[in-house]
């Protein structure tokens, strides 16, 4: 049996549980997901600001995991916060949903153009990008302007948006496949590729995936070097039950 702790991190409870549907959705019928955020940080990830103050809990959540046995982790923000340092922290792999959408698209053509929310945060989609090597696979980054708690509000029109953004995407920049730059958008997935005729890829899905193929594959972070666990330090205020 294959544990995979799916992190929102942040605190809207109602997103976690769509989450945690779309991640159960594709894992195996043995493998158990447990979809949480956590208690403190923001209540969406809209800003560099948020995104730092979410790492804290994130990293909870991991803490949390670690004593409760899982053997793996996604963190379902598609800004990939504090990946590096969940690495440092888990025994297990852990898989960003930007990192695993953009590996999976790759996989399935030349190129491809992201979907997200806000346009604030479409410099650090380029970013990310970047990071992972496929900038130049990138083909475009569009913004609904749709925050991101509207995307789980049933009475908003987002998903139309969205699935209209993605076939403007696909005509604009000619890609290949449409990456979803939030994991709010993980249950449009299905009704979004019937229309647009692309590949469209859920990172949720992908990192869900991911974590489970490589747990069974007995693959871990490596811990020769940079991911290596945090030498004993004591942290102070806030921040002194992180002391490690």
């Amino acid at each position: 049996m294959v544990h995979i702790r799916v992190i929102n991190p942040n605190t809207a409870r109602a997103m976690t549980e769509s989450i945690g549907h779309c991640a159960r959705a594709v894992a195996e019928p043995s493998t158990v997901v447990t979809a949480v955020n956590p208690s403190m940080g923001p209540e969406s990830i809209e800003s560099h600001y948020d995104e730092a103050l979410a790492v804290p809990g994130l990293l909870a959540e991991i803490a949390a995991g670690e004593a409760a046995g899982a053997d793996g982790y996604v963190i379902a923000c598609f800004g990939d916060p504090g990946l590096d340092a969940a690495r440092e922290l888990a025994s297990g792999p852990v898989v960003g949903i930007a990192e695993a959408a953009m590996h999976a698209a790759t996989l399935l053509g030349r190129d491809f153009s992201v979907v997200t929310t806000l346009a604030r945060t479409t410099g650090r989609t380029r970013d990310l990008a970047a990071r992972y090597g496929f900038a130049d696979a990138c083909r475009g980054v569009h913004a609904c302007d749709i925050p991101v708690l509207e995307l789980d509000d049933p009475s908003s029109n987002a998903r139309k948006v969205v699935a209209d953004l993605c076939a403007s995407a696909v005509d604009r920049d000619g890609c290949d496949s449409i990456v979803l730059g939030c994991a709010g958008m993980a249950s449009f997935c299905a009704d979004i590729s019937r229309r647009v005729g692309v590949p469209v890829i859920d990172g949720v899905a992908v990192a869900t995936k991911l974590v489970e193929s490589l747990v069974s594959l007995g693959l871990r972070t490596s811990t020769r070097g940079e991911f290596a666990r945090p030498g004993p330090k004591k942290y102070a205020g806030l921040l002194r039950d992180f002391s490690v």
